[in-house]
């Protein structure tokens, strides 16, 4: 909006520069309210505990910056380490008892093939073994779970992003599901708070200044939230440059809420003396130095709030 205000202003400019006055009238320049934006992250992420157990590592801290799938915790739990050893020997035991089976399965066949046992005999003996091997193969897809719930202790990073806040600290006891670490992620952009009366005022896309301690950077109007809670409008702003050291930092932002008249000239036609600005005005033939007060500037031009009517000729220098 500025950059269209300057562009017709100068233009205007251009053309009766060389007359050697202004005739100044009106222009549309927008009007302005500032108000507090605040630094937040688009995405609040929770690193979360995927088993219950103790947090014998931790990776990360506070303003640590993480890609998605990082190790930033490690929970063990003891229990796990004792379920496997029992399921081995479980295993052990079953697997004794199958050669055993396979041997008396081996001894029945002979039996049958000479004609001392019965056939019924045999059947229930490749029974017992086919039961002996389906129970390793049970207990061995149990020891693979209990072996994956000891590998999901590693606490991984859900996105790329930065780390916000750690509310526990190594060698702390954990629920399978508590939070280890926050994360913020997704890009970090300005939330602001408008009053609602502004609400319809704004536009998604329009450009507005943001006042940073490196100086005013060019920000737009992203997104605004259709929800108005406590009398106000939530809007969203991407600047690019923005800095992102402190998360929540408030910075003050000029945000466009309409237009209104004012009349502009250019700043070289100022001049100033012991403080007080005067133009030089043509009237009825004659020049005369006129007192102004001067308001806002516009790129290379600035507002005259007093001193100057609609159709003053103003000398250009």
């Amino acid at each position: 909006m500025r950059i269209i205000v300057a562009g017709l202003v100068s233009l205007c400019l251009t053309s009766l520069a060389q007359a050697g006055t202004l005739v100044v009238q009106p222009v549309a320049v927008p009007e302005w309210k500032a108000v507090y934006g605040r630094v937040e992250a688009r995405d609040s992420l929770a690193a979360r505990a995927r088993v219950g157990g103790t947090l014998i590592s931790l990776d990360v801290s506070e303003g640590d910056t993480v890609k998605a799938g990082q190790r930033i915790a490690v929970v063990r739990d003891d229990k796990i380490d004792f379920q496997v050893s029992a399921l081995d020997s479980q295993m052990k035991a079953l697997e004794a008892q199958l050669q055993n089976a396979v041997a008396e399965l081996a001894r029945g066949q002979t039996l049958v093939d000479k004609g001392v046992t019965t056939s019924q005999r045999l059947d229930q003996l490749r029974t017992q073994v086919d039961v002996f091997r389906n129970q390793i193969a049970a207990t061995e897809a149990q020891r693979q779970v209990v072996i994956q719930q000891g590998a999901e202790g590693d606490v991984l990073a859900p996105d790329d992003g930065k780390v916000l806040t750690v509310p526990v600290t190594k060698g702390s006891v954990v629920m399978a599901g508590e939070t280890v670490a926050t994360l913020g992620g997704g890009g970090f952009f300005l939330r602001l708070s408008i009053p609602e009366r502004h609400a319809a005022l704004l536009e998604a896309g329009a450009s507005l200044a943001v006042e940073t301690t490196g100086g005013t950077l060019e920000g737009r109007l992203a997104k605004i939230y259709p929800q108005i809670e406590n009398g106000r409008v939530t809007a969203d702003v991407e600047v690019p440059g923005l800095v992102t050291d402190f998360v929540d930092a408030r910075v003050l932002v000029r945000v466009p809420i309409g237009t209104r008249q004012a009349i502009l000239v250019p700043v070289s036609a100022v001049a100033s003396r012991s403080g007080i600005d005067t133009l030089r005005v043509a009237s009825g033939g004659a020049e005369s130095d006129r007192t102004v007060v001067l308001g806002e500037r516009h790129g290379g031009d600035v507002e005259i709030l007093t001193g100057l009517a609609a159709g003053d000729a103003v000398v250009l220098p």
